[in-house]
């Protein structure tokens, strides 16, 4: 009964804290329900005995993913952006959207196929530990989209750097 009710709140809390993240107006206080929500999915990686997923969730994520963020927000000065609107007040078109998105998920789970067992079993990773076989696949197996997500993170980050400068200049 216990381990249902953590995973119950995680869950939840997961789910109230991502909708707090993409509700709030100020973005520093979205960055920090961010935080939260990082901090619980970690959680709840902890509670599915995925003990190097729960650290790295936490340090990359919840540490350096966040920082960058933060740093992102503070240095393009966004508060000039919110004068604007750029998005659709009516809620027919936040609920068209919506529909779409619905339609689209339930499109692409009429396709899923379920794999066959692989070679990692339970009884492989725990003979071997969480770490090493994660460590072994993700640095042996997919190297390179392993360097793929490095490049895709730090992308945005030039890009912000040189957004900042261009700002500056004029």
């Amino acid at each position: 009964m216990l381990p249902k009710l953590f995973f119950v709140y995680f869950a939840v809390m997961i789910i109230v804290l991502s909708l707090l993240v993409v509700t709030r107006k100020n973005l520093v206080h979205s960055i920090m329900w961010m935080l939260l929500l990082f901090i619980h999915i970690g959680g709840l990686y902890l509670f599915l005995n995925a003990e190097f997923l729960a650290a790295i969730q936490i340090i990359v994520y919840a540490g350096a993913i966040l920082v960058l963020f933060l740093f992102v927000v503070l240095l393009l000065n966004i508060r000039e952006e919110f004068g604007q609107r750029w998005f659709i007040r009516s809620w027919q078109g936040r609920g068209f959207v919506a529909a779409a998105l619905l339609l689209a998920i339930m499109l692409a789970l009429q396709y899923i196929v379920l794999a066959p067992m692989g070679k990692y079993s339970i009884d492989y990773i725990q003979r071997e530990t969480h770490a090493k076989v994660l460590g072994t696949v993700l640095f042996n197996e997919y190297v390179f989209p392993f360097m793929i997500i490095a490049l895709v993170l730090f992308v945005p980050m030039i890009a912000a750097v040189v957004l900042a400068i261009k700002r500056r200049k004029a």
